[in-house]
């Protein structure tokens, strides 16, 4: 594959300077003649030149602002992953622009306009599912865009930091499975979320690959936001023939699940055997210790801030960094009576 087209290439093609291409990608810039601009256009399109392309060779020097969009920061995932990106990037001289979408695609509309018009050098970002368009057109502009956690499919052209979520829900449901749990409660994001998809799929292929058949029953997509870990909790245990495990694998909804519990009859882990995904101090704190996935924040910080300081004026292709999650098995698993 042959490598994109540059400002130089563009310049070299038109039989002018860098200087004269920079005033035509940026109107109002400076005078440029009208036969000039014309080559400069008709090398553009011989080329198939990108305008993100010029965007990122025009900056001057190294940004200095960088915006961290997240989808809620209450989520306490969130919240810590947000606490160490600006951590990671203050200690790199840059300064964060912290805006939050509260999962809701018109917010997140909002906020990538502001961030547009700020022309920050790069965009650290857990997406909901939608804005194509404008995701596109902030890359267009130069913005170097890092999606955490999640992605949004039909933008190609921005990097990745997240763990691996087939594999984590595999891994847990793999602990249950050899425990001697067949009936296994899952709970997880929607699946319009990459993350909710991967780890919903990541189940069901390892119930399948053990001869376990899928009960639907069994199965919770529900929203990160809100109280509905508790209601989806609930349902599984007041099935007619309730799970004797549960796998919480959406991380917002944790606490509120683990809550209902608590409110039940139901012990655990003589009754129930419970895995959450989460690494909050007091998973280890609480009667019985719970077995977690411990997704490394600090790690996904520090290599989202890397990848989005990395490419400015670099327009190789999008890069994906993919973190192993940490299984640790403490009290609240057992062998199923």
């Amino acid at each position: 594959m042959s490598k994109p087209a540059t400002i130089r290439d563009v310049a070299a093609a038109a039989g002018i300077s860098i200087a004269v291409v920079s005033r035509v990608l940026n109107d109002g810039s400076g005078p440029v003649a009208p036969a000039t601009r014309q080559r400069v256009m008709k090398a553009m399109e011989d080329l198939s030149y990108r305008p993100r392309t010029a965007a990122r060779e025009l900056k001057s020097g190294p940004t200095t602002t960088l915006g961290l969009l997240l989808a809620d920061v209450t989520n306490p995932f969130f919240a810590r992953l947000a606490d160490s990106i600006v951590r990671e990037a203050r200690s790199r001289g840059v300064q964060v622009i912290l805006m939050t979408t509260q999962e809701d695609a018109r917010l997140e509309q909002d906020a990538l306009d502001t961030l547009a018009a700020r022309r920050v050098g790069g965009v650290i970002a857990t997406p909901t599912s939608t804005n194509v368009d404008s995701w596109q057109r902030l890359i267009e502009l130069g913005t170097n865009i890092v999606f955490v956690d999640r992605y949004v499919e039909g933008v190609p052209h921005a990097d990745l930091v997240s763990i691996d979520n087939d594999r984590s829900a595999r891994e847990a449901t793999e602990h249950l499975l050899d425990l001697g749990h067949t009936r296994i409660g899952f709970i997880s994001g929607p699946l319009s979320t990459t993350t909710g998809r991967a780890r919903t799929e990541g189940h069901l292929a390892t119930l399948a690959e053990r001869g376990v058949a899928t009960d639907p029953q069994l199965l919770r997509n529900i929203p990160f936001r809100g109280d509905q870990g508790a209601d989806a909790t609930g349902s599984l245990l007041s099935l007619p023939e309730p799970p004797t495990a549960i796998i919480v694998a959406n991380t917002a909804q944790v606490a509120a699940s683990v809550r209902r519990i608590r409110q039940s009859s139901v012990r655990v882990p003589e009754d129930l055997s419970l895995i959450v995904f989460d690494d909050n101090p007091w998973t280890e704190l609480f009667t019985p210790s719970l077995t977690i996935m411990r997704q490394p924040t600090t790690l996904m910080a520090a290599h989202s801030v890397d990848l989005a300081l990395q490419r400015i004026g670099d327009d190789s292709d999008p890069r994906s960094v993919v973190i192993e999650a940490e299984f640790v098995v403490r009290s609240s698993t057992r062998a199923v009576n």
